[in-house]
């Protein structure tokens, strides 16, 4: 097994193994810039997230994402926490973070006038795969230091153990693997 073969909402991908530590690996699935994905995903993930106020994805995988969502949503605008400060950026609020899929510790943004916007608003956080839950903590408190409050926590996959929680909506699991010996992949057991 070189890749691992995800069906979808009607739609099929081949995802190439990254290999982690431990002969852990996952399957690399990146939705950004993928079109028919994204349409073919996004109304069930619409319908399954429903009435919310705001909708707010990190840079840069989920954008493409969280722009469909709420375009089907009727909303006008949605919110992207940045990875770094922009010169247009006033009152910032920020957090730390740290990813599966990205090494070392990373810091999301938000421009004050985007804090303004989640004030008192229901939000739905989204993302394109929940696996350590890390991104999602981060979105969270930045959210919530906005004084926003999230009632939805959303995304495409859930992989591994995040599929086993009861506070995210998602489409579908994504298992993750173990490296075998002869470099081959099996999906890894709870």
């Amino acid at each position: 097994m070189d890749t691992y073969e995800l069906k979808l909402c009607g739609v099929k991908r081949e995802l190439p193994f990254i290999d982690l530590e431990d002969n852990l690996a996952f399957a690399s699935f990146v939705i950004m810039g993928d079109t028919e994905l994204i349409t073919a995903c996004a109304p069930d993930l619409a319908e399954k997230i429903g009435d919310v106020d705001v909708i707010i994805t990190a840079e840069a995988k989920g954008i493409a994402l969280a722009y469909e969502i709420s375009r089907l949503l009727g909303k006008k605008e949605f919110i992207v926490a940045r990875k770094s400060i922009k010169s247009y950026m006033c009152g910032v609020v920020s957090v730390s973070v740290h990813s599966i899929t990205t090494s070392g510790e990373q810091h999301l943004y938000l421009d004050g006038h985007d804090a303004k916007r989640l004030c008192g608003k229901r939000v739905c956080i989204v993302d394109d795969v929940i696996s350590t839950g890390e991104s999602l903590y981060a979105l969270e408190a930045l959210v919530e230091s906005a004084k926003g409050i999230v009632t939805r926590k959303a995304a495409v996959l859930a992989e591994g153990k995040a599929a086993e929680r009861d506070d995210i909506i998602f489409l579908q699991k994504l298992p993750l693997f173990h490296k075998c010996d002869d470099n081959s992949y099996e999906i890894k057991e709870s």
